[in-house]
């Protein structure tokens, strides 16, 4: 029997493999194979206990201050061992993070061929997103085949001399994800109930009634200066609209966690708040306004629900949103986030013209045009 492996590490990864995982499950002519890197432990954890998720491999690589020097050598170093163990005959690696890039060379080394799923995003910097863009451009030099989410994507590797018999254009797995969430929220009363409980002792407003903006803000190369500024930000606007509230649920690095909790502890509407389990985070995503991020998987969650997205970062590697409409950049500049977000707080038509906009990037059946196509690959039916 054909054995088909995936692996990833991160939250992000985690949300947009999840289902995939499951629909490779389903499949009674192959032997599929969860491996997990736990790069991100905790917040990993949470991702797969909603999914209903338990890997075949937890290599549990995650360690506190480790560099990307380190990190890179010990998930290579350890995803060599499981292709040895286990000698897939494909693995299906995501995006852009430290363990697609390590794995990505192990399968190279080993001779295992790789399927990238989301596939060819690119900004054309190769330090914007740093070291995202580099990742993923080195991922690609190593793939056999290619699951790109949209027609531009696949022309960026088109571009890189890329075979085009190896791109297949599948939509992208993120809605899937979203789609398997809210149903299980809609269809179970006690997740519904536990979500809301949850988010009532997180938030001391009535959430479900009162118009409020959600935050994610992470990103490395607004470490420093573009997070100050974003919070400068993020203040001015809270003080401007006190009946807006704004929540933000603050990543664990300290690079984050101390200038936010130090610039924006305080304010009776702007809520910090822990890391939260992707279920809660949808439901929010789902209630809010609007939607301030520098993260890459939000641009093609928020749109799906009709979210106005303004994107923290100087370029994107998902121009595909802004244009449709859905997405704007706005950077880390002060006065460009808050005139921005004064748009489409004040100016309904403008705000119905993004919250409307056509979203690029699926219908929820992305998972299963992949595993159709692994199937084709590896010649089973």
């Amino acid at each position: 029997m054909k054995k088909v492996m995936l692996v990833f590490g991160t939250r992000p990864e985690a949300i947009k493999m999840a289902p995939l995982c499951h629909e490779f499950k389903k499949e009674k002519v192959l032997e599929t194979i969860v491996c997990v890197t736990a790069q991100h432990r905790e917040m990993l954890d949470q991702v797969l206990s909603i999914f209903e998720l338990t890997p075949d491999v937890d290599l549990d690589l995650m360690q506190k201050s480790k560099d990307l020097f380190e990190v890179t050598t010990n998930v290579m170093l350890s995803v060599r061992d499981v292709l040895n163990q286990h000698k897939p005959d494909i693995v299906l690696i995501h995006g852009d993070t430290t363990t697609t890039l390590a794995t990505s060379i192990a399968c190279f080394y080993a001779g295992v061929p790789v399927g990238h799923v989301e596939a060819g995003l690119r900004t054309h910097d190769i330090y914007a997103p740093h070291p995202e863009e580099f990742n993923r451009r080195v991922t690609s030099l190593t793939t056999k085949i290619h699951f790109t989410p949209t027609y531009l994507s696949r022309d960026n590797l088109i571009a890189e001399n890329v075979d085009e018999s190896n791109i297949f254009i599948t939509g992208n797995t993120v809605i899937d994800s979203l789609y398997w969430v809210l149903n299980k929220i809609k269809s179970t009363p006690l997740d519904n109930e536990r979500i809301s409980n949850l988010l009532d002792e997180h938030l001391p407003f009535d959430w479900l009634n009162t118009r409020y903006i959600l935050i994610t803000g992470h990103r490395r190369e607004n470490f420093g200066k573009g997070i100050l500024n974003i919070c400068e930000a993020i203040s001015t606007l809270a003080n401007e609209h006190p009946d807006v509230h704004f929540i933000y649920p603050v990543h664990l690095n300290p690079n984050v966690q101390e200038p936010v909790t130090k610039a924006l502890f305080g304010f009776k509407n702007v809520h910090l708040i822990h890391p939260l389990e992707y279920g809660p985070f949808v439901s929010l995503l789902n209630g809010c306004y609007l939607v301030l991020t520098d993260s890459g998987g939000i641009q093609e969650e928020a749109p799906s629900l009709g979210k106005p997205v303004l994107v923290m970062r100087d370029v994107t590697e998902r121009p595909e949103a802004i244009e449709a409409g859905t997405v704007k950049l706005v950077g880390t500049d002060v006065s460009v986030i808050i005139s921005s977000v004064n748009q489409l707080l004040t100016d309904k038509y403008y705000y119905q013209i993004m919250s409307q906009a056509h979203n690029p990037y699926g219908d929820g059946k992305t998972c299963r045009r992949i595993v159709g196509k692994i199937k084709d690959l590896l010649n089973v039916s």
